[in-house]
């Protein structure tokens, strides 16, 4: 996948060229690109001089930040204990099967990215399904396609 460079050096130059802003960058490269580039690190390090195995260190402690590429949304299928007694090991079968993805992973077209997730606090309407920042309660195997249809 070519990374517009541009866009990488863009990003780079509405921060201050410092250590400091090395967090802000990496987490504008994950909005933009839906991954940290390879070539994002390196430009990096070689504008703000730090060694690219600290960048990547900071890429892989963060689980906010992907090394590989993503979807252009991110479906979290929460498997904490309300939601997992009420059936969400039956929606993320639903999810694997409808998308030909499995868990942890991206579709082929790039759209989705599937996620199983400890908890994501919100117990009260298990099971739910977050897709980017919208939370899906009370979800079904039945339903939830026509929830990431809507992200079509």
């Amino acid at each position: 996948m070519d990374v517009d460079i541009k866009k990488v050096n863009e990003i780079i130059s509405r921060y201050d060229q410092s250590e400091e802003s090395l967090l802000a960058i990496l987490q504008d490269f994950q909005r933009e690109f839906h991954y940290v580039p390879e070539e994002g690190m390196k430009r990096l390090s070689d504008v703000l001089y730090v060694p690219e195995s600290k960048i990547y260190a900071m890429g892989t402690f963060y689980k906010t930040l992907s090394l590989e590429p993503r979807g252009k949304h991110t479906v979290k299928v929460c498997m904490g204990t309300a939601c997992h007694l009420k059936g969400a090991g039956q929606i993320l079968e639903a999810i694997e099967r409808e998308l030909g993805v499995k868990r942890n992973h991206t579709t082929v077209d790039k759209r989705y990215t599937i996620e199983s997730v400890n908890c994501v606090g919100a117990c009260a309407m298990a099971p739910v399904v977050v897709v980017n920042e919208n939370y899906y309660g009370h979800m079904r195997p039945s339903k939830i396609m026509d929830v990431l249809n809507k992200y079509k």
